[in-house]
C-alpha cells in the first residue's frame, strides 16, 4: 500500500538518459496498458503523456528516472509513472502548465496535455533542486 492507500502490485524503474531509453519507456508503458486491459485510446493517452513527460526529463531535466507501477484501488485497476529529476525545477508552475509556455523550443503542450491525458496528474518542483512529475490512468477491473 501506498501513503493513500492504493495497493501498488508490481514496480520498475527506468533510466531515462538517451533517446533509446524514452523509446523503450514508451513500449514498456504500452505493454502494461494492454496488460491492464485499457481500451486502444486509454493506452494512447498514456503513452503520449508518458513520452511528453519523459522528453521534458531528458531536456530540461538533464535526465532522471520513471517509476511505473500498477496498482488496485477497491473495483479499479491502474497505471501509475513517476518522472524525477535533478534539474533547474519550474520556477512558476501553474505558467509552465499553460499551453504555449515553453523554456525551450517546443510546442509547450507538453505538461498541459499530459495533465489532460491523465486521470491524476501531480507536479512538485523547486528551482536549482529538480521536478518530480507524477501521472495515473484508472479503469474498472
Amino acid at each position: 500500500m501506498d501513503q493513500t492507500g492504493v495497493a501498488v502490485t508490481s514496480s520498475q524503474e527506468i533510466g531515462l538518459r538517451s533517446d533509446q531509453e524514452i523509446v523503450r519507456l514508451r513500449q514498456l508503458v504500452r505493454d502494461q496498458a494492454v496488460a491492464q486491459g485499457f481500451s486502444l485510446v486509454d493506452q494512447t493517452k498514456f503513452v503520449t503523456a508518458a513520452s511528453e513527460l519523459a522528453r521534458n526529463t531528458l531536456i530540461y531535466g538533464g535526465g532522471g528516472d520513471a517509476q511505473l507501477s500498477t496498482l488496485v484501488n477497491g473495483m479499479r485497476k491502474g497505471l501509475r509513472l513517476r518522472f524525477i529529476d535533478q534539474g533547474a525545477g519550474i520556477a512558476d508552475i501553474e505558467r509552465a502548465l499553460q499551453d504555449g509556455f515553453t523554456s525551450g523550443s517546443g510546442l509547450g503542450l507538453g505538461l498541459g496535455g499530459a495533465r489532460r491525458l491523465s486521470d491524476e496528474f501531480e507536479i512538485q518542483s523547486e528551482p536549482g533542486k529538480g521536478t518530480t512529475v507524477t501521472i495515473t490512468k484508472w479503469k474498472l477491473r
